[in-house]
């Protein structure tokens, strides 16, 4: 039996693809070989391979040797002819077996790089959480020993002088270690930086309780102390990095490259609408499903707010002058919680108190989001560090405009403030007009009866007047240099200046974020000064 096998097989072996193949057609015609047709394509394939080998073989494409004049001629025809049916048929000589090879390796390297990408994201994930919750927890836990040691200074502040500190010491002693810090909070640097206007929402979505106890002549004194000041303060900072630019003559060098954070995709739009809509039609059905008010509007209300900001992002340049991402995300906000109010019978009032409770116990969806402020202050210690050569370089211009500017500022509105007869409470409320948000808060907390609604909603239309007109007005006063255009636009409209400035001149934005960071951390250093506060309380009156 073994040697018919053997004998079986040898035949086998030598019979010729072609013949195999016919063989193969008649036994399973006759019955004697069921098998499924994948078999016989899976033969003809391996006839057809075979073939490709013994034509290249045969044909000196391998290590045969030499050929004969009748086995070239033979060979010249197989060619030809192989040629004519890859023309015909898609089955060619060796190209076509080379072809068919590769396909099957790069179907499998698709199909290994498939599960490739997918851990990468799924460890992109890890990486983004890990980074950003261990940035959101330094923040809670030096919030929570600041106030229970009663210390009235900034302790996102405090933290981030900190995180410099360890990373210039790291820096100077192990490069590797200060660089590996650096990228391991990337993604959390790149998430803050990609939601940062989102932050600063709240305070304009609940606009309307913020300024509904404020009288309407007030409020005129207040736009006008805003838009002047804004205008006074950009001035002031253009001007002063100017005279020092000429004094000191440091000629501009490249900074380091900024990453920016990716657009936002349709896949995000429909996640968070989707979320809207049955968050919504979930909280109208059951009001306390998630035990009270507040946390069952929250699901609905945080994705009315993103929906907004991404939809405001998408929009033309041209429309964005005038329609900012900020207006479109607060409008978006404002709108969901009036519809709900409207089907509840509850009212507009009721669902903003839910929108921001200032309670830790109940959050609202706009405490969620200005509780990233302090993270947002804690990460000015990275780009700072990044950009350390650069402000070493231009230190001088740098931090003379930025102290020039933020006295200026502050000092200003508190004379304006009283000239006009503003309210002393509510002058107290709008000092801080051009330092970013989380600041600005900090600050005003020193204040015995400021408005810290009235604070947040200050400082973001501060920006926004500063997003919408500061290219235009940098022309108007020729501002042509980088620096004294980065700086002036930073040290007058805070962050959402510098997003608009750096979009259309990425040359000024290392300036942007510098000045951006040093306006805020000066004008709270010095306002932790009793001497500075008692100063600026006796010009209000």
């Amino acid at each position: 039996m073994a040697i018919v096998s053997a004998t079986l097989h040898h035949h086998h072996h030598h019979q010729s693809p072609s013949s195999r193949l016919v063989n193969h057609h008649r036994r399973q015609r006759e019955g004697e070989l069921p098998f499924p047709s994948s078999s016989l394509i899976s033969l003809s394939s391996s006839a057809r391979i075979q073939s490709c080998a013994s034509s290249r073989l045969a044909c000196g494409d391998g290590h045969s040797g030499d050929k004969s004049p009748r086995l070239e001629k033979s060979c010249s025809g197989v060619r030809s002819n192989s040629g004519f049916a890859s023309g015909f048929l898609q089955m060619g000589d060796e190209k076509t077996c080379s072809d068919r090879s590769l396909l099957v390796k790069s179907a499998g390297a698709e199909s290994g790089g498939t599960s490739t990408t997918i851990s990468q994201k799924a460890l992109g994930v890890v990486h983004l959480v890990v980074s950003l919750g261990i940035i959101l927890a330094m923040d809670k836990y030096l919030k929570n020993a600041f106030v229970a040691a009663a210390i009235k200074f900034p302790s996102a502040l405090f933290g981030m002088f900190c995180i410099f500190s360890v990373l210039v010491i790291l820096d100077s002693t192990v490069p590797a270690m200060a660089a590996g810090l650096m990228s391991f909070f990337e993604p959390a640097l790149l998430f803050i930086q990609r939601w940062l206007p989102l932050f600063y929402v709240p305070s304009l979505v609940v606009l309307p309780l913020a300024v509904k106890d404020i009288p309407a002549a007030s409020g005129l004194k207040i736009c006008f102390i805003l838009v002047g000041g804004w205008l006074a303060s950009l001035s002031v900072a253009g001007y002063t990095a100017i005279t020092v630019r000429k004094l000191v003559k440091t000629e501009m060098t490249d900074a380091e490259p900024m990453a920016k954070p990716s657009p936002f995709s349709s896949l995000e739009l429909w996640t968070w609408s989707g979320i809207f809509v049955i968050s919504f039609i979930s909280a109208f059905l059951y009001p306390t499903s998630l035990g009270t008010d507040a946390r069952t509007c929250l699901p609905f209300l945080l994705a009315s707010t993103v929906i907004g900001y991404m939809v405001g992002s998408g929009l033309p340049s041209g429309v964005k002058k005038i329609f900012h991402p900020i207006i479109c995300c607060a409008l978006s906000a404002d709108l969901a919680a009036f519809a709900f109010g409207y089907l509840s019978k509850s009212g507009l009032n009721p669902v903003l108190g839910y929108y921001l409770t200032k309670a830790s116990a109940n959050p609202g969806a706009g405490d969620i989001l200005m509780g990233f402020l302090g993270s947002v202050i804690l990460s000015f210690a990275f780009s700072m560090f990044k950009q350390r050569k650069l402000v070493k370089r231009h230190a001088a211009e740098i931090f003379t405009s930025v102290i020039v500017a933020t006295i200026f500022s502050l000092y200003s509105t508190a004379l304006v403030g009283r000239l006009v007869g503003l309210e002393p409470t509510l002058t107290v409320s709008i000092l801080p007009r051009c330092i970013t948000v989380a600041l600005a808060l900090s600050i005003v907390s020193l204040f015995e009866g400021a408005n810290s609604s009235l604070t947040a909603a200050v400082v973001v239309v501060t920006g926004l007047v500063g997003a919408n007109f500061v290219q235009a007005m940098l022309d108007r006063l020729k501002f042509r240099d980088p620096i004294a255009r980065g700086i002036a636009t930073a040290s007058s409209a805070h962050g959402l200046g510098t997003a608009a400035l750096s979009a259309k001149e990425p040359e000024a934005l290392p300036f942007c974020a510098i000045a951006y960071a040093l306006t805020g951390i000066f004008g709270s250093l010095i306002c932790s000064v009793p001497a500075v506060r008692q100063s600026l309380l006796a010009i209000v009156g």
